[in-house]
């Protein structure tokens, strides 16, 4: 359904071939991606709770039976009694064969034997693998190539966008208002979910958390929907099930998803109003955001969102490089990846606000590992390593690099990643705020590639930024020697600009 209302709100039906309906098509085919992955965990948790039932069925004690002369001691009630209660009309035959017999238990058998045995759970699983047609290896297998082939594309089409002067006004085909109901509405049910939903642990529903900031581990999972609803025969925690401090690790990242994903529908639409002056522009990325499976299926996951709204708020603040420093900071402190955006972001401030930008980013990692020492110095070195990614890259990962393959082959991409980041340094030339949005987006998709606990998923790192890419006009103007304020916080203007060329 949403899919369907993607293209009716978006979708430009009298240009056909515009990049803009090859970018809403590229947007949908991340579904079914999504969806097998889906599918693929919720089998595999199933296969998990029927082997950890038959595991508690085994080691049930089994009863004795009960001797044989306490059951021939046992007075019995004459044949008569039962005739006597009976209608006269009725025939006692008729009784006797309508009175349930007693049926041989297995458990107080001793001739029926309870114990299952693995050859048994293995023909159970082997059945209901043959029903279902696929396990739910091969399926988490082709959801994952589903996603990076989309990725791809998604990829090769950012890495082109520099390179599209031509980018005519394209607004939805929804007024403004219709678009701020819709996306008022979603964001109410989304957030809603959040709240109302119960936390679970990080291995019931994905991979973990890849190098970042410490924080970040011990946040729950707000499963907004579940990939199953019991595991080993168990439900969900309740909150009064919940002792004090898990509570409060819960109540946090409830209120920290639910924050970013605001910042985040905030931020698209200020971008929109400010930077591009189209406010349907913005109000449309919005919608969209909304919209989308992803966002609906990973709405409860921090690591997802927070990271996502503070790289799309230190776009926002591009004109102040101090604090689209410390946004940028606390993006990279979190999850480390942002941190191969640094030679792009510097090189489009290098003629003008470099230096105020580099404090911002410095003074914020700085802080956050002043947080971590208060932990101890003999934590402090680990969280250290994993806030930077000072590690050797894992060879057990997540994800498709946990499915078969092997993890050297993840060692090029990798390679490639650290060349991409390099290569953002000097090319392209001069940067705009065009540029720079499209630019960090494709980094972003990168790092889903190279990404070992689960990439492909994090699909938010990048998915404010596409959207933000497909709806800009042509930036070519916005370059940080004229947009950017001045030391005096005071934006250069065009004349001043003209007088010291002259």
């Amino acid at each position: 359904m949403s899919s369907f209302l993607t293209i009716g709100l978006f979708f430009v039906f009298h240009r056909f071939w515009s990049v803009r309906n090859l970018d809403i098509v590229l947007l949908i085919l991340l579904a079914p991606g999504l969806l097998m992955v889906h599918e693929g965990r919720r089998r595999q948790l199933r296969q998990l709770e029927s082997e950890k039932v038959a595991a508690v069925k085994t080691e049930q004690p089994r009863h004795p039976s009960p001797p044989a002369d306490s059951q021939s001691d046992a007075p019995s009630r004459p044949a008569h009694t039962l005739t006597a209660l009976v209608p006269a009309q009725v025939d006692p035959s008729e009784v006797e064969s309508a009175v349930p017999q007693p049926t041989a238990d297995p458990l107080l058998s001793p001739d029926v034997s309870t114990e299952i045995t693995d050859a048994e759970i293995e023909t159970e699983i082997e059945s209901e693998l043959a029903t279902n047609g696929h396990t739910s290896h091969q399926i988490q297998f082709y959801g994952f190539i589903t996603l990076f082939i989309v990725q791809l594309c998604i990829l090769i089409r950012l890495l082109l966008d520099p390179l599209m002067v031509r980018r005519p006004l394209l607004n939805p085909n929804l007024t403004t208002g219709g678009l701020y109901f819709i996306s008022i509405s979603l964001f109410v049910f989304m957030m809603g979910n959040i709240v109302t939903s119960t936390p679970r642990m990080r291995v019931e529903q994905g991979p973990r958390l890849p190098p970042g900031y410490a924080l970040m581990h011990k946040l729950p999972t707000i499963t907004t929907r579940p990939v199953s609803d019991a595991l080993g025969g168990e439900v969900p925690p309740t909150k009064a099930e919940l002792d004090p401090s898990q509570h409060r690790w819960t109540m946090l990242a409830k209120i920290m998803a639910i924050t970013a994903h605001l910042a985040i529908v905030t931020g698209v639409v200020l971008i929109g109003g400010r930077h591009f002056g189209n406010l349907p522009a913005g109000v449309g990325c919005a919608a969209l955001y909304l919209m989308l499976p992803y966002t609906a299926q990973m709405t409860g996951r921090v690591d997802h969102a927070v990271p996502a709204a503070l790289l799309l708020w230190a776009v926002l603040c591009y004109r102040k490089p101090l604090i689209a420093g410390i946004f940028f900071g606390l993006a990279a402190g979190l999850v480390y990846f942002p941190m191969f955006l640094l030679p792009l972001w510097i090189s489009f401030y290098w003629r003008r606000g470099v230096r105020r930008f580099v404090m911002g980013v410095v003074a914020t990692l700085g802080v956050l590992v002043l947080l971590l020492s208060l932990g101890g110095a003999g934590s402090l070195v680990g969280h250290f390593q994993l806030m930077f990614g000072l590690i050797w890259p894992t060879m057990e990962p997540r994800g498709i690099w946990g499915l078969g393959w092997s993890p050297y082959y993840r060692l090029p991409v990798i390679v490639g990643f650290m060349i991409l980041s390099a290569y953002f340094a000097v090319w392209p030339s001069p940067k705009n705020l065009g540029t720079l949005i499209s630019c960090s987006a494709a980094m972003m998709v990168f790092a889903q590639f190279c990404h070992g606990y689960g990439g492909g998923l994090y699909i938010a790192w990048f998915l404010p930024l596409l959207l933000l890419t497909i709806f800009r006009p042509n930036l070519q103007d916005r370059v940080a020697l004229k947009v950017v304020e001045g030391g005096t916080g005071v934006p250069v203007r065009r004349s001043q600009l003209e007088a010291k060329s002259a």
